[in-house]
């Protein structure tokens, strides 16, 4: 978990740069297209963590 979101994309970045595949945890369902005009309560916790987990490897393929 990272202090922001522009921390995260910071660490997105310099890990996927340097051969470690990561990638942001999830985006909100309510943010993809096919459920753009569905109701949606306060998310604002969700998009807190959103805007700062990542999904780090949890195994390596040693080559």
């Amino acid at each position: 978990m990272l202090e922001n979101k522009q921390g995260r994309d910071r660490f997105l970045t310099y890990t996927n740069d340097n051969g470690v595949m990561t990638r942001p945890i999830w985006t909100l369902m309510n943010k993809l297209n096919m459920f753009s005009n569905c109701p949606a309560m306060n998310l604002d916790n969700s998009q807190w963590l959103e805007d700062r987990v990542v999904n780090v490897p949890s195994s390596a393929i040693l080559r």
